[in-house]
């Protein structure tokens, strides 16, 4: 393209010949351009609603990226963006080189010098063993205390999830529920409840996004089978049965065909989606107990678990054409990206084999991780989680082949065996991260989620998720996307009100610029902010049971968090979990706007804290709460954290 890397000059630009920033002709200012090293990069930020950017509100930000040259766009080039708020002025420094120092920062991830949005981020959403999923903020853990977002309400307890392309919608079953819960993936909120038969346990998404699969695992024959929902509409179109047991589910790549297994009949059923009808039922053996589709062999195979058999079935003909004959005990199966390599999990002998698509044959055999039950695989490694161990196999992908020696490695994700929590859904603890080049795998044990990078020796660090029990992880990538050749978006919540800097990165050609953004003050939120906030003060320490120790609550409220002093009726309400008698101490002012009470922590165990206030109209259990774990006397600490599900302590609305 004639990237001389000296600033274009004279080029013929449909918005004008200038180099240098530029506004779009009477449009308002939030749409700008910058034109440098034979690039013209296009800003733009569109409010979701009709009117102005405004705070606590979502918009669009928009890079279109073209070459100046040919105005070709400029795709798959992975940008980078920031937001932050303006600096002033420096009049030793250039605007420019004010940029390109921020930027640097922003690239340090350097704690401190964070922006205000990244819009490079990334969430955690974690589904919980209640009713629940949590939304972590991974980007701004400090010293092992995670940024929790939100908490996610379901109706009843979720067993399996799915997602867009571009997570913008998460679906979750709910068997106790007989629905699917549809989370907005940009507002983490439940948007809908959509009616999905008896007992919804697998969902699966067709890759052309255009139905979700709900397998059906009723008591009942006559209900068990999969009810089809129109992913765009969220209406349930249509339900069909298929043989007992449990139903697993995959699809053809060019989502012509739906696969179906039956395990208590030893069938796949395979619809023809185009029809929603019956194409061809197959005997896959007594038991199939998992499904997974190869885009390289274009085929379809099958694990049984009774019979120790994968079947091949031909994606295209829906004719078997191979079964490959392994041991009892075969289960979840999972393929690499570019459908060469299978990974069969056993969890009977702790094995998993290695199937090659290239000649549907077993290519190894591995001694994996304990009674092994979930795999997930990334760009150079698949990851294998058991069921009796914390460690987590992982083998290295460019060692395989035929007459090589595959090269395995483990770490700890946490300090005991998956099993011993108990139940488990059908959603996998492991999510690759972001960038394919690592993992995050949830401890139902702890209830933490640990994060892997390869080529590690153990786990870079673990975002607790305090007040639920964590069962499964998966990534929502809020980071730019390429919605078409050389645009690149992200919807984001807009931070307080003011003026901002938006920063723009791009490696080659090189391109560093500081587009310019002004956010409105929200009048509703002006209402929510002077609403008094509570926020306990706590610190981990050494206490013997039965001692007195004191909790310090601080009460502000406004934009500016201004102390609320002079109350004479704070408590520190408290109680040992799960359900003891409430006790009440009333909080003395240690300070401005903070309040100090003496809990009798005369046993030992889980206690939560509460504050009231009659007089600033604070209720118990409306806002933040802590909770503390007392234990034995043997110099062990007082183990304290803050929950704060009603109030943020971030600065954005």
């Amino acid at each position: 393209m004639g990237h001389s890397g000296e600033p274009v000059k004279n080029a013929n630009l449909a918005l004008g010949d200038t180099e240098g920033p530029q506004t779009f002709p009477g449009l308002a200012s939030d749409r700008q351009q910058w034109v440098r090293n034979g690039v013209i990069v296009k800003f733009e930020a569109r409010p979701l609603n009709s009117g102005p950017l405004m705070e606590g509100m979502f918009a669009d930000v928009r890079f279109s990226v073209t070459d100046s040259a040919t105005g070709q766009p400029l795709a798959g080039v992975a940008p980078g963006a920031w937001l932050d708020p303006m600096v002033a002025d420096d009049k030793g420094t250039s605007r420019d080189a004010q940029c390109k120092s921020r930027v640097g920062l922003y690239l340090k991830s350097t704690i401190g010098a964070r922006p205000l949005l990244d819009l490079n981020s990334y969430f955690l959403m974690v589904l919980n063993k209640d009713a629940s999923a949590t939304v972590i903020d991974p980007t701004v853990s400090v010293g092992g205390i995670t940024s929790t977002l939100t908490r996610i309400a379901l109706r009843q307890p979720g067993m399996d999830w799915t997602s867009t392309n571009d997570d913008k919608r998460v679906f979750v079953s709910m068997p106790s529920a007989g629905e699917v819960a549809v989370i907005d993936g940009e507002k983490f909120q439940v948007l809908d409840n959509i009616p999905a038969g008896s007992q919804p346990l697998r969902v699966a998404l067709q890759p052309d996004e255009r139905y979700l699969w709900v397998g059906n695992n009723a008591p009942n024959e006559g209900e068990s089978g999969v009810t089809v929902i129109d992913a765009q509409s969220l209406k349930r179109l249509k339900f069909l049965p298929t043989g007992p047991g449990h139903h697993e589910i995959a699809f053809s790549k060019n989502s012509r065909f739906a696969f179906v297994s039956s395990r208590d009949a030893g069938t796949v059923e395979v619809f023809d989606v185009a029809t929603l009808a019956s194409a061809r039922t197959l005997k896959t053996g007594s038991h199939p107990l998992s499904l997974a589709y190869s885009p390289l062999s274009d085929a379809v195979y099958v694990a049984d678990g009774r019979d120790g058999t994968i079947t091949v079935i031909d994606a295209h003909s829906l004719d078997v054409r191979k079964v490959i004959a392994a041991q009892q005990g075969l289960g979840p199966m999972s393929f690499t990206e570019d459908g060469r390599y299978g990974f069969v999990l056993n969890t009977l002998n702790s094995h998993a084999l290695v199937i090659d698509s290239a000649s549907d044959s077993v290519l190894h055999d591995l001694e994996v991780s304990p009674e092994p039950f979930q795999v997930t695989v990334t760009q150079n490694y698949a990851y294998i989680r058991g069921l009796a161990s914390s460690r987590v196999t992982m083998v290295n992908l460019s060692s395989l082949g035929r007459d090589r020696k595959p090269i395995l490695q483990s770490f700890e994700a946490g300090p005991a065996a998956p099993r011993l929590a108990g139940d488990l859904p059908l959603a996998a603890g492991l999510s690759p991260a972001r960038d394919n080049d690592a993992v995050f795998v949830v401890n139902p044990v702890d209830n933490t989620t640990y994060f892997y990078a390869e080529g590690m020796n153990a786990p870079m660090s673990g975002y607790p998720n305090r007040g639920n029990a964590a069962r499964a992880v998966r990534v929502i990538d809020r980071s730019l996307r390429e919605v078409e050749p050389g645009v690149y978006s992200s919807r984001v919540r807009l931070p307080s009100a003011g003026n901002f800097d938006v920063a723009f990165m791009l490696n080659q050609p090189q391109v560093i610029h500081c587009f310019t953004a002004q956010i409105e003050v929200n009048p509703a939120l002006e209402k929510r902010l002077a609403i008094p906030r509570v926020t306990f003060l706590l610190e981990r320490r050494f206490e013997p049971v039965g001692k007195l120790v004191p909790i310090r609550i601080r009460l502000v409220q406004g934009r500016n968090n201004t102390p609320m002093t002079g109350a004479r009726d704070v408590y520190l309400r408290y109680f040992l979990a799960p359900s003891s008698r409430p006790k009440e101490v009333l909080a003395v002012e240690v300070g401005e706007g903070i309040y100090e009470a003496q809990a009798d922590l005369s046993e030992t165990g889980a206690y939560y804290l509460h504050a009231r206030s009659e007089s600033l109209g604070i209720r118990a259990n409306e806002q933040s709460y802590a909770s503390l774990r007392v234990m034995p006397v043997d110099n062990s600490p007082v183990h304290l954290s803050n929950q704060s599900p009603a109030v943020s302590d971030r600065t954005t609305p």
